[in-house]
């Protein structure tokens, strides 16, 4: 859905509390996210006091109570298994509309198990310096909104792509210390709007042109992910330091 934009975070051995703890399926149990059903960013979550909230588009409000479920659920996550429970409660009706298609929510069993590559990944991040590269790359005049990219720690850092000379090293991060381990791969989902779902900017395209030459694990590199080696608090202001 939407990603949420926070002034502080609590970043863990798993990645950050609570960070997607909360997933979808369809009737088949087969992840849904917004690279399958675009029209999820236009949805608010929020977990508050142990309330699911989701605010839709046309400004109505699904709210309520999560409690335990007894049915399990197995999901593949990018093809590594995640155990979950399904959670019952008034949103999975919402969201169906909004989908056009049976959507349900699911929890996982543990903190990290959300992250594309798991708890081993549980942080990432990409510079302002890279974010203009890739404007500057795609001919726009128009700033890029990192939130297409939902990455969990912006750094403000004029150099393009500062963070590639960090991978195999630990930067500090506020009070927490990530060990970078390698580029992030990227999909379709980073072409669309953060906000509205639309198709908008050819990212792939553009990362694919100018990125070519770049050696990574993962192809159109773009950020990076970070395992978390020493956990505390992250703050916006917070200073960043490398090695």
């Amino acid at each position: 859905m939407r990603l949420a934009t926070m002034d502080e975070i609590e970043l863990e051995a798993s990645g950050v509390r609570g960070d997607r703890r909360f997933y979808l399926v369809d009737d088949t149990g087969s992840l849904v996210n917004a690279k399958r059903v675009p029209a999820l960013l236009t949805v608010r979550p929020a977990v508050v006091d142990g309330r699911l909230i989701l605010r839709f588009p046309d400004g109505s409000t699904v709210e309520g109570d999560v409690g335990d479920s007894e049915e399990r659920i197995e999901t593949s996550f990018y093809g590594r298994p995640v155990p979950g429970r399904i959670v019952e409660g008034p949103w999975s009706e919402a969201l169906s509309a909004l989908a056009g298609r049976p959507v349900r929510v699911a929890r996982t069993e543990r903190d990290g198990d959300g992250y594309d590559r798991g708890a081993v990944a549980g942080a990432s991040l990409v510079s302002t310096g890279s974010l203009d590269a890739l404007r500057r790359a795609s001919g726009s005049e128009q700033r890029v909104d990192g939130r297409r990219f939902r990455m969990t720690i912006g750094v403000d850092a004029a150099e393009p792509h500062v963070e590639d000379g960090w991978i195999g090293s630990r930067v500090r991060v506020g009070g927490a210390v990530v060990l970078v381990r390698d580029n992030v791969g990227r999909c379709s989902v980073t072409t669309r709007d953060p906000e509205t779902g639309a198709r908008d900017l050819d990212t792939l395209g553009v990362i694919g042109a100018y990125r070519a030459d770049v050696p990574t694990g993962e192809p159109l590199p773009f950020g990076v992910w970070c395992q978390v080696v020493e956990p505390g608090t992250v703050a916006v202001g917070d200073p960043v330091a490398p090695g």
